[in-house]
């Protein structure tokens, strides 16, 4: 099966290369010029993996690695011409999982990819699968079944979908929600929750009724 894979470069010759050559190996390579390109990509689709350059204008790819770890798992490997250690151990800290460094061989970047795409993989243990109320989450592949059909949610729709299911039976405010979701730092407003509630009721139709709405208190996950 082809894996999704999020190209973010600000050069497009080495854009082109990169999708080319992954399209060449079977996979499904999809193009960010930026890293606001990048979080806008993320928030609408998963993905499978991340090339993430570091060195690119409006937005870093550190900035943008620190973003996408408050609330997903993807695997992240950063592209950079840069070879200073703190530099490599700043990216780790952030949550990237490997390293590259410019120039590199299509080849040994493609090992390592698959490499860190086959080892999320094989995560899925049963830890890494909920159930409740007929819907299943797979956390490893981000994936999410209602009954037997697929469903495809927005990494912020999964989020709090996860949130419920983690905290099942245990009623969460907007604040809550807002805090595990979005991050301490969110400045938006707290019916952003409601707005992604219903979009994720809509979307797991008759099994969005495991999804309580607590009146003046938040939501709550029974299964």
């Amino acid at each position: 099966m082809a894996h999704k894979i999020l190209i973010v470069e600000d050069e497009p010759k080495l854009r082109e290369v990169l999708c080319d050559y992954l399209s060449s190996r079977g996979e499904r390579p999809v193009e960010a010029q930026d890293g606001m390109q990048a979080l806008e990509r993320l928030e609408e689709e998963n993905f499978d993996a991340v090339l993430l350059d570091i060195m690119m204008p409006r937005l870093d790819g550190l900035s943008v690695c620190r973003a996408v770890r408050r609330d997903n798992d993807v695997p992240i490997i950063l592209l950079t011409a840069l070879s200073d250690e703190e530099d490599k151990l700043l990216g780790y800290e952030l949550g990237a999982d490997d390293y590259v460094t410019k120039p590199f061989t299509m080849s040994v970047l493609y090992a390592k990819l698959i490499a860190l795409i086959k080892r999320n993989e094989r995560n899925v243990l049963s830890g890494d699968r909920m159930e409740a109320g007929g819907i299943t989450l797979d956390l490893a592949r981000q994936r999410v079944f209602a009954g037997k059909r697929e469903v495809a949610l927005t990494p912020k729709e999964f989020a709090l979908l996860r949130c419920l299911m983690q905290n099942k039976g245990l009623v969460l405010s907007r604040e809550q929600l807002l805090i595990r979701c979005w991050g301490c730092d969110y400045e938006g407003e707290s019916r952003a929750v409601d707005t992604h509630i219903k979009r994720l009721r809509e979307k797991l139709g008759e099994h969005a009724a495991c999804i309580k709405t607590v009146i003046k208190a938040g939501y709550r996950l029974e299964g």
